[in-house]
């Protein structure tokens, strides 16, 4: 997956589908995902720093929808991969590291890019 770039794996699609036209409402999901997923991302890489595989799968499971959501098909893929290797235990944690260090690369490329999107509606508002 390290040839994957982060605009391929961001979708906005669906969210401007059932946006129907209205910047508000891509404004305010934008700012929801903003806020949630750099927690989700942090609890998940301090979970997995300290062995919690209990921890690190909630968070993943909680990260996982906003992915799909937001049209990341490849993180959300992965993520969900990392939350089924950490509820089987972690018996693979380097694989684990790898596969969580490919979604939150491409999922902190695509908050700048969602930034600059919710910016950019904002200043139409």
């Amino acid at each position: 997956m390290a040839d994957i770039s982060p605009e391929q794996d961001l979708d906005l699609s669906f969210l401007y589908e059932i946006a129907d036209g209205s910047d508000d409402f891509i404004v305010d999901s934008i700012g929801m995902f903003l806020e949630q997923s750099p927690d989700l991302l942090n609890t998940i890489s301090n979970a997995l720093n300290n062995q919690d595989w209990a921890l690190a799968a909630q968070a993943a499971h909680k990260l996982k929808p906003n992915l799909g959501f937001f049209g990341m098909p490849i993180s959300q893929a992965t993520i969900q991969e990392v939350e089924l290797a950490c509820k089987a235990g972690g018996q693979n944690p380097t694989e684990i590291f790898e596969k969580f260090n490919q979604v939150n690369s491409m999922v902190s490329a695509n908050l700048i890019t969602l930034k600059e999107i919710k910016a950019e509606k904002e200043a139409n508002l």
